[in-house]
């Protein structure tokens, strides 16, 4: 495996970039359609929000090192090789070495992986405003309009046009419109994020070519072609739409509403059978991004009803959702536990669904869900020995997290990983006029313009259950600062300037604080966490074990463990449903409980517990290369 050299990106380029991001809620720079829909809530731009040291910026630092060390040209050779323009260029694109996985010139879809990072290069020089980030994503875009300008009719791919005619005859073919999502969502997130007016022209004349392609298309191929999986196209047009204020754009986005899908929700219907479930949550992000461009509420009943029977019903106790890439029986969970659950995609595309909701309704509901789903899958999806992620999150006892490499995966997984660790400061702050949310306790700085104040937040959560917030700076106005009161904690106690502030709420709301804020004004809040039990389901022999928001796994040794070697060079997705973990006979999946817990100690100034029988649990993002129980079967 390629070594990646973990750098702080801080060292790099220690400024901040002014970008900013379409965001629901918010009229970016560069945006001139405004959304419609009233909000609750806005979104920060990224350059506002800095983390400091800690667990989401190690993870941050590790994917940034992967992404500065790969070479741009690589990425764009099969652009160029589709193209035909790649011999007796300068830098001997002739003798460039292929990338392999999913980005092999025989995968259907090459190409998916160049959108994802010119997305995530645009998050991460807004996060940052490490310059390196900025330019690769600036290489990118010229190569690639230079491969546009070589095919001549506005078509922009890795793969010949001939895979979409495949597409709209119904034939056999991966998913061409999925990985024209990725390309066209990178290319407007780096003319937002970085800047970058070239990347708009090339994402415009992608749009050209869709409306020319499928205008006079008849309403049976329109149904046709919609069977196969298209990703969030209707997303990326609807961004398109906004960015542009070309309504042929916004007619692209409404051409791929999926009737078979949506209509059902319209309906009420939650019975989503055994879809393919990452084929399905980009089509309800599509709504969203509808319902705020044209109010109309049917897309925001539908977006707000999918969102509560994927969290409520559907997700583990990791937030992760999915088994083998698809629904199951909610009310069989237990039976759906093994070693293919939880498609990284799919937790982030939730995510990416749960920050519209929440700035529509600044619901706690929302922030809980968030929270639980980045610390125990987000972050639990990167190896921090080699900064590698994890397609799925395996729940079956005994199973182990299985990593991408640096030059033979390319996963969908690992192109939205890119992305994901990028981000993480996209969470923790909220703002509406006169009050801040703080939804995460995360370590950061945090500049609320808008306000007129900067903060900064030290916390050591969730090894600790305190978190401390300090104005830096202030301009008099009187604000409410709202704290989240998590559902998992227990009564919190809350002090500002050392008095304590009566909390009035109970889990699951907000604790505002409202005063004239002063630099040099401090509040220290504590949210009491302890041992609780999720059960599978309707399933009462079958659970997980968490601490505040945390699950906790059981550490299973590594005993009988392969290299993944079926996964170094993963050109069929089918292989991971053969993957053999090579479980070991014996092992130990029961755990009894004593008045409804296990009788677990803590290891003081740790997440680490120990059973009776010596079995340790750690968080589930801590425990890599080794096997793990995160569903027990309960001792009676």
């Amino acid at each position: 495996m390629k070594k990646i050299v973990f750098a702080l990106v801080s060292a790099l380029v220690p400024s901040f970039a002014p970008a900013q991001s379409v965001y629901p809620g918010s009229v970016a720079a560069g945006v001139v359609i405004e959304d419609v829909c009233e909000v609750s809530a806005k979104a920060f731009p990224l350059s506002d929000v800095k983390l400091l040291p800690g667990r989401l910026r190690d993870n941050l630092e590790r994917d940034s090192a992967w992404m500065a060390n790969i070479d741009t040209r690589r990425l764009i050779h099969s652009f160029r090789n589709n193209a035909g323009v790649f011999a007796g260029l300068e830098g001997g694109y002739e003798s460039i070495r292929k990338f392999g996985g999913w980005e092999s010139l025989d995968c259907d879809l090459r190409g998916h992986t160049t959108g994802h990072l010119m997305s995530a290069y645009g998050l991460m020089y807004a996060a940052t405003g490490a310059e390196i980030f900025k330019l690769k994503g600036d290489s990118i875009v010229s190569g690639l309009a230079e491969v546009q300008d070589a095919l001549g009719n506005g078509y922009l791919s890795a793969f010949p046009e001939e895979l979409i005619n495949r597409n709209m005859r119904g034939k056999s073919v991966w998913a061409p419109w999925y990985t024209l999502h990725k390309i066209l969502s990178g290319l407007i997130d780096q003319y937002l994020l970085s800047g970058n007016a070239q990347a708009l022209e090339v994402a415009r004349k992608m749009g050209d070519w869709a409306h020319a392609k499928l205008a006079g298309v008849s309403e049976e191929t329109r149904r046709l072609m919609l069977r196969n999986e298209f990703g969030g196209v209707n997303e990326a047009f609807y961004n398109l739409y906004a960015v542009t204020g070309d309504e042929r754009y916004r007619d692209l986005a409404r051409f791929f509403y999926h009737n078979d899908v949506i209509d059902l929700l319209k309906e009420g219907n939650t019975d989503f059978g055994t879809k393919h479930t990452n084929t399905f949550i980009p089509k309800v992000i599509a709504e969203a991004r509808n319902y705020e461009l044209s109010g109309d509420e049917e897309s925001r009943r539908l977006a707000e009803l999918f969102w509560h029977s994927m969290t409520c019903e559907h997700c583990f106790a990791t937030g992760s959702l999915s088994q083998k890439e698809h629904f199951f029986d909610p009310a069989k969970m237990s039976k759906n536990i093994n070693g293919y659950t939880g498609e990284t995609c799919c937790t982030y595309n939730v995510l990416k669904l749960s920050r519209h909701l929440f700035c529509w309704n600044a619901d706690p509901a929302v922030a809980d869900y968030y929270e639980r789903a980045l610390y125990n899958h987000i972050l639990a999806q990167q190896d921090p020995e080699s900064g590698m992620v994890c397609y799925f999150l395996p729940l079956l006892s005994g199973s182990y997290k299985v990593y991408s490499t640096p030059e033979h995966s390319f996963w969908c997984c690992v192109g939205s990983g890119f992305e994901s660790h990028a981000k993480y400061a996209e969470g923790i702050y909220y703002q509406a006029p006169g009050r801040l949310f703080v939804n995460l306790f995360a370590p950061s700085q945090l500049d609320w313009r808008e306000g007129g104040m900067k903060l900064t937040q030290n916390t050591e959560f969730p090894t600790s259950s305190g978190t401390v917030l300090t104005v830096d700076e202030a301009d008099g106005r009187k604000a409410v600062i709202s704290l989240r009161y998590p559902s998992w904690s227990g009564r919190p106690a809350v002090k500002v300037n050392g008095k304590p502030v009566k909390v009035k709420t109970g889990p699951s709301s907000y604790i505002d604080i409202e005063r004239r804020w002063r630099a040099g004004d401090r509040i220290e809040a504590d949210f009491p966490m302890s041992l609780h039990m999720e059960y599978a389901g309707n399933d009462s022999t079958r659970a997980a074990v968490l601490y505040g928001p945390v699950v906790l796994a059981g550490d299973m040794g590594s005993e009988g463990m392969t290299a993944p070697a079926p996964f170094s060079d993963p050109t069929v997705r089918n292989d991971y449903y053969t993957y053999d973990y090579h479980i070991p006979a014996g092992l130990k999946t029961e755990l009894a409980l004593k008045n409804g817990l296990p009788e677990l100690n803590r290891t003081p100034g740790t997440l680490r517990f120990t059973a009776p029988d010596g079995t340790l649990l750690e968080p589930l993002y801590d425990l890599h290369r080794r096997r793990y129980t995160v569903y027990w079967h309960i001792a009676k």
